[in-house]
């Protein structure tokens, strides 16, 4: 069964989900279901738009959980088993301002067959640069885009990547197929580190995508479009930790642009001519989503009763 939200639309996230295993900076430890396509399909969900994510989960204890947790949130789980495997991990270490750093046990493997009908799809993360699922989430986004807005968001993994080379390759092939991208300053400067953040962002743009979202953690964020910059202030909030807030963003960034009607190829157009006080507004419900996230511990996207209510 594939997802689609009230409004008909149906929305496809592709990549890892996992299990975070959280070392706080007291000392403290604790098991978490995260994975960054999988935090944006989970702030899809909680956001009314029954999403589907196609993942990779093996049949243990830890997969049922990852599974409950997205289904429990109305995301629909399509997810091939890899024969033998584990469910992946990624151990998150958070510093005393609740930033995160990660080491990845990891298996990926996608059965693109699984993957339902998508007016809009999502990609990112480790999902685009590690093999053997790489290839076939390539494929996916060259055979979808002829229907689908696609977005991405590179979440950089460094520890993971053995090619910096081949990985900055592959994801500014994503970025010209793409529609949408989404990116940290951090791995901006990593996927780009000759340029500055806007020399960065306007290369990525006039490489094809409609709208390229820059954030800038605590300082905001800002969107290049072909009509101009648009800048916006992180809201004031009480940091616990940071896991999952980019992802958070993410899936609200894609929320906004199903409501303003930009989603699927034939608002291909409409969407490269997205108003910059249109484009302003989705950003700052985005950054109000990510505060939200902000404010408590893990990956604990908000309601849309919670969003609305900020």
């Amino acid at each position: 069964m594939t997802g689609a939200d009230a409004a008909g639309r149906a929305v496809l996230v592709v990549g890892e989900a996992l299990i975070d295993l959280v070392q706080r900076a007291d000392g403290s430890r604790h098991e978490a279901p995260g994975g960054s396509p999988a935090n944006v399909a989970l702030t899809l969900g909680r956001l009314g738009r029954h999403p589907q994510l196609l993942t990779s989960l093996a049949d243990d204890d830890r997969g049922h959980a990852v599974r409950a947790w997205l289904t429990d949130s109305g995301v629909r789980v399509a997810a091939a088993n890899v024969a033998g495997a584990r469910t992946s991990t990624a151990a998150a270490v958070l510093d005393a301002t609740g930033a995160a750093s990660y080491e990845f046990d990891l298996t990926w493997a996608v059965d693109a067959s699984l993957a339902g009908p998508a007016d809009v799809l999502h990609v990112g993360s480790i999902a685009t640069v590690i093999e053997p699922g790489a290839s076939e989430v390539a494929s996916l986004v060259q055979e979808r885009r002829a229907t689908a807005t696609i977005t991405l968001d590179p979440n950089i993994r460094p520890a993971l990547i053995e090619s910096a080379g081949a990985a900055r390759s592959r994801l500014e092939q994503l970025v010209r197929l793409a529609d949408v991208v989404k990116v940290s300053d951090e791995d901006l400067l990593w996927l780009r580190p000759d340029q500055s953040l806007a020399d960065a962002a306007a290369y990525w743009l006039a490489a094809g995508p409609a709208v390229v979202v820059v954030t800038l953690g605590g300082q905001g964020a800002f969107a290049l479009t072909a009509a101009g910059r648009v800048s916006i202030a992180a809201p004031t909030v009480t940091v616990v930790d940071t896991v999952g807030a980019g992802d958070t963003f993410m899936g609200a960034l894609i929320d906004g642009l199903i409501d303003a009607n930009l989603i699927g190829a034939d608002r291909r157009q409409a969407l490269r001519d997205i108003p910059l006080g249109v484009l302003e507004g989705i950003m700052r419900q985005s950054a109000a989503a990510a505060a939200i996230t902000v404010s408590r511990p893990g990956a604990d996207p908000p309601t849309r009763a919670e969003l609305d209510a900020a």
